[in-house]
Formats: structure tokens, sequence, C-alpha cells
């Protein structure tokens, strides 16, 4: 398939598809909103390295910045203040911020994101919840969890339509649906819970945002910039339904791309814009999965799901083992 949009550039995406933008015109845009999201697929370098250049971009536009961070719960924020304020080294930070526990991703995807945050004094704020949050809801609903136990987040608002046909496709793709006898429905509980995890999740983060926004004092308010998986940002269904519902219409959402994917889903509303990544020649190939699904227990471990035709199948990993010990070390989370 020929390449629809140019590499290397930025393309505002109109009613007549991706048109092609300057990019000083388009970032002197997006600095005027009060938020600008960029999007992200968690484990793509080239996404975070984009992300890198589009923060310096803005901060050169408007260098009172907070930049919100989906990787962190809100109950580590107090290391990341310390972290801007050049009180804990690179490990200490990740050690203390729990990083392989609340995000299990390489840190060197994000280093560079966090190393200009501190270089440039710009706080980091906390975006998310804890994972056992989110877990509960999805095996209990919004309603089954306790208001005391939802780390102060409030009702989401409800998914659109159209986000929940979306999430209903990546829920047909769920251990927890393919388990079930016959084809899983829209209104079936646990698909019902299963949106409303994730439209907490939206919530949570939305939150965050507003209340970096409204605690500024006047003639102050900083530009709050998320760093955000692409699923919470595109075609307007996620966080940015959730900032509407809040008051906080003045957002950018920017999602980067794959120059010769298909244009086919590239329509006004997908984005405000998407930046159009060269293709790498020779990719990395991707680390094998184990195909699992985890949940923290009060006797550790417990393995939730386990993907059929996965290694993890294959070796005897079954539903509902306890994961003791990985490479002869003991496991607790």
């Amino acid at each position: 398939m020929p390449a629809c949009l140019a590499p290397g550039a930025w393309h505002s995406l109109d009613q007549g598809g991706p048109r092609l933008t300057p990019a000083a015109e388009l970032l002197a845009l997006a600095s005027q909103r009060d938020v600008v999201l960029l999007g992200e697929k968690h484990d793509e370098q080239d996404h975070h390295a984009w992300q890198l250049q589009e923060l310096a971009a803005v901060h050169a536009r408007r260098p009172q910045m907070v930049i919100g961070f989906e990787a962190f719960p809100r109950r580590v924020q107090g290391v990341l203040d310390k972290w801007i304020a050049g009180e804990l080294t690179e490990a200490r930070f990740l050690e203390h911020s729990e990083w392989d526990k609340v995000w299990n991703m390489p840190s060197a995807l994000y280093m560079p994101l966090f190393q200009f945050a501190r270089i440039n004094r710009i706080p980091m704020a906390a975006l998310n919840v804890d994972r056992e949050l989110t877990q509960q809801i999805t095996q209990k609903g919004w309603d089954g969890v306790a208001a005391g136990r939802r780390e102060g987040v409030s009702r989401p608002a409800p998914a659109s339509d159209a986000y929940r046909e979306w999430l209903f496709g990546i829920y047909r793709e769920h251990p927890r649906a393919k388990g079930k006898n016959g084809a899983p429905g829209k209104s079936d509980p646990d698909f019902l819970h299963f949106v409303d995890s994730q439209t907490t999740w939206d919530r949570a983060m939305a939150e965050a945002i507003a209340q970096r926004l409204g605690t500024a004092s006047a003639g102050a308010r900083p530009i709050v910039v998320g760093i955000i998986g692409a699923g919470h940002v595109s075609n307007g269904y996620g966080v940015p339904h959730q900032l509407r519902d809040l008051g906080i219409a003045s957002v950018a959402t920017l999602v980067p791309v794959d120059a010769a994917g298909d244009c086919k889903t590239l329509v006004a509303g997908f984005a405000d814009a998407v930046f159009a990544l060269p293709p790498i020649p020779e990719p990395a190939p991707r680390k094998p999965r184990l195909g699992v699904s985890l949940q923290q227990t009060q006797s550790g471990v417990a393995v939730l799901d386990v993907v059929a035709g996965s290694l993890a199948e294959s070796t005897g990993i079954r539903k509902g083992d306890l994961i003791v010990s990985v490479a002869g070390s003991t496991v607790t989370q």
C-alpha cells in the first residue's frame, strides 16, 4: 500500500481527509489550548521520541506547563515532586514510584520525558489510579465498589454509543469474553463492568488534569500536556469526553501514526491532527508474550485468565494458578 501521509510531517484532519499542515502553524494553535493530549502506543520508542519533540515545541511557546502521565497513580505524586526538585537519583525515582509495579514498561522509553521535565523544572502530575481499582470495577462494576475505595474519582460521564461499540470490539478479544458459552453480548454484565472500568480510567485522568487547571492562580494558568495512551485520546471518546463533561473544552488531541498506515480511519474527529512517523526499515522483533492475565489477591499473584494457544497454555499454566516465583526470585506482587 502506498503511503497516504507525508512521513515526518503534520496532517490536520478535516472533513476532506488528512491535510498537510506546517508544524509551526499547527503547534501555535495547539499551544493556545488549555490542554494538549499526546497519544502513544506505550511500547513504541518512536512515539515517545515524538512526544519529547512536541513537549519541547509547546514549552517554548507556553513555559507555564504541567506534564501529566498516565503511567503514574496519584498516590506517588510526592515522588514526582521530589524528582522535579532534584532530590532523587534516576534509580531512586524509579524505585520509589514503583515503576515496575505500576507501569511495567521499559523505563528507558519514558526517561527522556522525565529528564526533560526535571531539567526544565516542569511539574509532573500523576494522572492515574491504582490498577487494583480498575480491576475491581471490571469485576463488580462502578456501583459494586464502595465509594470510599474509588480514590476520590467521581462517577464518569456515560460512554457514547460509538465508544461502547469500540470497547465491545476490544472486549470480544478478551479471554473473559472468549471463555463464555456463546458469543458475548453488549448487555452482558461483564461487558458493562468493562465499560465502567474504562470510563473510570478516563475520568480519573480527566479529573487530575482539571485539578491542575483549577488550582492555578489568576494570570498563571498553565497548559497541561497529557502523556496518555492513544486509545484514551482518539475519536474524542475517552479523556476528551470526560474533560468536556467537566467543563473543559479547550483541548487539542495529537496522535502519532504510521505514515504507511491505512488512512481510512484518519477522518475528522479521530484527532485534531496526526504526525506521520516514518516506517522503521527493520523493526526490532517483538518480545514474546506469556499470554496470561494476572490479579493481585490476598494469597499472592493469581492467574486470572490464560490465552488460548499461548506460551502459558503450552507450558501448563492454568487459570487459578498462583505465581510464587520467577527465575528463582519470590514473587508477592
